[in-house]
């Protein structure tokens, strides 16, 4: 039995296998540059962030109806309970899809179609997070956000994602703003490719509860010492980081002296289909490579639960953490 895990940096769009891509392509008549899933595979090599992106959006086209989207979350939620996650709070973005000619409604109807019944189906408790895109207009993510409005009662919160450098958080001042009014929790990718100043600008400016990703704040003592006083959580990808080359290898990364800093960090996926690993493979790797002890795996998963959006349902945060304290690690079952 696995780890019991919460993810809290999902987005639903970055679960899409070749195999199901393929699929969908066949149903809604779509055709894709690639002669099969092995061509597809060998497409997700990628040099930064940004070449990421171009496929992760390319793809996209494949997603057309509610029946698609219920899909791309069902089977997400199936490979994550194999893996242990007991909790997700799923990304999804909006921009991309009505960019497309998919309506709002199709887009969030369509995931509830899985997520509506997840505990039930798949012993998973979710949340749903709206993201805006950092490189579209400010103006952009409010016509977003009021395009949302039906749907909120199905809607737990805001993010920000895409291209980081370029677009610092302050672009998005009034959206946030305009979300807080709206009641929706807040969180932002920041200090993944940009830089720390993008971390204190996302708490300052857009108030956020979560940095998603906030791996540069290593840099920064001073913005360190205030993320440990504020028991900010950071949202962390580490199979992602090595994909997109934000540290060169696995061996590289920060995550243990993150820990030693007493950061509240957590493990989690980002866009498992193209980065090689679901929530439970991060945490395999991340105890296999950095040597992380059976301790810090199980700060990790109490993080995970503490960091994530369940004030709603605190006799729920209290019973997974409780399968965190009595899980009993056998060997190297982490995932």
């Amino acid at each position: 039995m696995p780890l019991p895990k919460a993810e809290l940096h999902l987005h639903i769009e970055g679960t899409l296998e070749p195999e199901l891509a393929f699929e969908l392509a066949a149903r809604n008549g779509v055709t894709l540059p690639y002669a099969d899933t092995d061509e597809l595979r060998k497409a997700y090599d990628f040099e930064d962030l940004q070449s990421f992106l171009n496929l992760y959006y390319e793809l996209m086209a494949v997603l057309r109806t509610e029946r698609d989207f219920a899909d791309l979350a069902d089977a997400y939620l199936t490979r994550a309970a194999a893996q242990g996650v007991r909790h997700a709070e799923i990304f999804f973005d909006p921009q991309a899809h009505l960019a497309r000619g998919v309506s709002m409604g199709t887009v969030v109807e369509g995931l509830w179609g899985a997520l509506g019944n997840s505990r039930r189906s798949h012993g998973i408790s979710t949340r749903l997070i709206l993201c805006f895109l950092r490189d579209e207009s400010a103006e952009s993510a409010m016509e977003t956000l009021e395009a949302a409005r039906p749907y909120l009662d199905r809607i737990t919160g805001v993010g920000l994602d895409s291209a980081e450098v370029g677009h610092p958080p302050v672009k998005f001042r009034e959206v946030y703003e305009a979300a807080a009014a709206l009641g929706l929790r807040r969180v932002a990718h920041a200090g993944e490719e940009g830089p720390p100043e993008y971390i204190g600008e996302a708490l300052d400016v857009l108030g956020v509860e979560r940095v998603d990703h906030g791996l540069r704040c290593m840099e920064d003592p001073a913005l360190v010492e205030r993320l440990v006083r504020e028991r900010v959580p950071l949202t962390l990808c580490p199979l992602s980081n090595v994909r997109l080359r934000t540290v060169d290898t696995l061996a590289d990364h920060p995550l243990p002296d993150m820990l030693d800093a007493g950061l509240l960090c957590t493990v989690n996926s980002d866009d498992p289909a193209y980065f090689g690993g679901y929530a439970g493979d991060n945490f395999a790797a991340v105890h296999r490579t950095l040597g992380l002890t059976e301790d810090r795996l199980r700060e990790l998963a109490r993080n995970s639960f503490l960091a994530s959006f369940l004030e709603d349902d605190e006799e729920l945060r209290a019973r997974y953490l409780a399968e965190v304290d009595a899980y009993e690690f056998a060997g190297d079952a982490v995932s």
